[in-house]
């Protein structure tokens, strides 16, 4: 099976982070999560991020590092993990892909359920790292 290429996009503004829960039109409805998505071909990281985020949620960001990597449970994405500011801005998500947003914190984005385990793993493992 090909591994295809996504990114994860850690949206910061202040102390918080912008968690998403998964829309009707995408695959494992409900979860909660930080935006991502797949790298298009043709395509940097620091693109997709830019991208995706504008597309999901309506918010101009500038990626800041990429600091972690990982993969889907069901091994089909490499994820590439990347910070990036949110300072200004409205959140605006499309429907289809994105059901509801929180800016919580990294405790807070522990409590939502469910979430996927790399991302609980990133949350409890690098953030407080960085």
């Amino acid at each position: 099976m090909e591994q295809h290429e996504a990114v994860v996009a850690v949206l910061l503004r202040g102390d918080r982070l912008l968690a998403v829960r998964r829309g009707p039109a995408v695959v494992r409805p409900g979860y909660w999560q930080p935006v991502s998505g797949k790298v298009e071909p043709g395509e940097t990281q620091e693109q997709a991020v830019v991208r995706e985020v504008r597309e999901e949620v309506g918010l101009t960001v500038v990626p800041e590092a990429k600091v972690w990597e990982s993969e889907t449970d069901d091994r089909r994405f490499r994820l590439h993990w990347w910070t990036a500011r949110a300072d200004t801005g409205e959140v605006v998500p499309d429907p289809r892909e994105v059901a509801e947003t929180r800016w919580v914190t990294p405790r807070e984005f522990l409590a939502l359920n469910p979430v996927f385990e790399g991302d609980r793993a990133f949350f409890e493992r690098i953030l407080p790292q960085l």
